[in-house]
């Protein structure tokens, strides 16, 4: 694993150490280790703090939108698809602690697992450094999709994002294979799109929308950028 010092200085806070690293700790790695704290009500309070926070700022920047548009737009950036390419971005995916089957089979990029670590570690801010900390915290960590409207539109519908951007390529439509793994209380599910020989991406998530929909963004963002 990274160091904590390195992640701190990426997330430009200071938060002790101590309870960091508890935000950093998945329940695998909890289970083999004699049930250690995981960092599951870091994450829980972490989420209220998310919604809170993305809210404010949407009511407050856009004073157009009615209650609806307001609601897409939160849902949109505070989904486990937003969020896990937010922790792909700061590559926090090599700081969590896991235990090693879940390592093994990619834990350390499911988008369930990095949306989860990054609401945990949101919490963290909260309790060791306050709600303003937080608070801005969150803004650095998403304001890069509020920022970016198309960007925006596409993590909103990332679906109809991409047949449309094919569409305008001129490419087949997109097509998607899910396949599924994991007992029936905790499945997961990987999503491959293909849009004919342009592009193909993976999506993961503990449902097959939701790994449909990180596959598709992925299609998206290779071909928005041709």
């Amino acid at each position: 694993m990274r160091t904590l010092d390195a992640l701190q200085r990426t997330l430009q806070t200071e938060l002790d150490p101590e309870l960091l690293l508890l935000a950093l700790t998945h329940r695998s790695f909890a289970y083999e280790n004699g049930g250690i704290p995981t960092n599951e009500r870091l994450e829980f309070l972490g989420d209220s703090i998310l919604g809170q926070a993305v809210t404010v700022r949407l009511f407050r920047d856009h004073p157009d939108l009615d209650e609806g548009e307001l609601a897409k737009r939160r849902a949109s950036l505070v989904s486990s698809v937003a969020l896990a390419e937010v922790g792909r971005s700061i590559g926090l995916g090599g700081h969590i602690r896991l235990g090693r089957g879940e390592r093994l089979t990619g834990g350390a990029d499911k988008a369930s697992i990095l949306a989860d670590t990054v609401e945990a570690i949101i919490g963290a801010v909260y309790l060791d450094c306050g709600g303003d900390a937080a608070t801005d915290l969150v803004m650095r960590l998403v304001g890069p999709l509020m920022r970016d409207p198309a960007r925006f539109g596409a993590a909103m519908d990332p679906k109809t994002s991409l047949q449309e951007v094919a569409s305008k390529l001129g490419a087949t439509p997109p097509v998607y294979v899910v396949a599924e793994s994991g007992p029936d209380h905790s499945k997961h599910f990987i999503a491959t799109v293909t849009v004919g020989d342009l592009a193909t991406a993976t999506g993961e998530g503990s449902s097959k929308k939701q790994a449909e929909m990180a596959a598709a963004l992925g299609a998206w963002t290779a071909l928005n950028a041709r």
